[in-house]
């Protein structure tokens, strides 16, 4: 009887494809440029461009009221609610309540 086995050299042979496609699927997964790292990439992306657009509406803010406070435009309301936030003035016919 004849045994119909694998040679030595097949079986490292295909162990060592094994090994280096285990590894190259590890790497496209786990890797810095891999699956997983993409998605932190993308979610990143995401919150920053959030955090952009807050960022603009705030400059967006600033320079309207800027605008406003200007020698070429001048809000009298605008005007006075920042006298009267930072300065603390008052109308000769207010009364302040505590």
């Amino acid at each position: 009887m004849t045994r119909n086995r694998p040679a030595l050299g097949q079986i490292i042979y295909v162990g060592i494809c094994l090994l280096l496609a285990g590894t190259f699927a590890f790497a496209a997964m786990q890797g810095n440029y891999g699956l997983f790292r993409r998605a932190e990439v993308v979610a990143e992306s995401q919150r920053l461009q959030a955090e952009l657009s807050q960022i603009e509406d705030r400059v967006a803010r600033m320079e309207n009221l800027t605008l406003r406070l200007s020698d070429e435009y001048l809000d009298l309301d605008l005007l006075d609610e920042q006298a009267r936030s930072v300065l603390g003035l008052l109308r000769v016919d207010e009364v302040v309540i505590r």
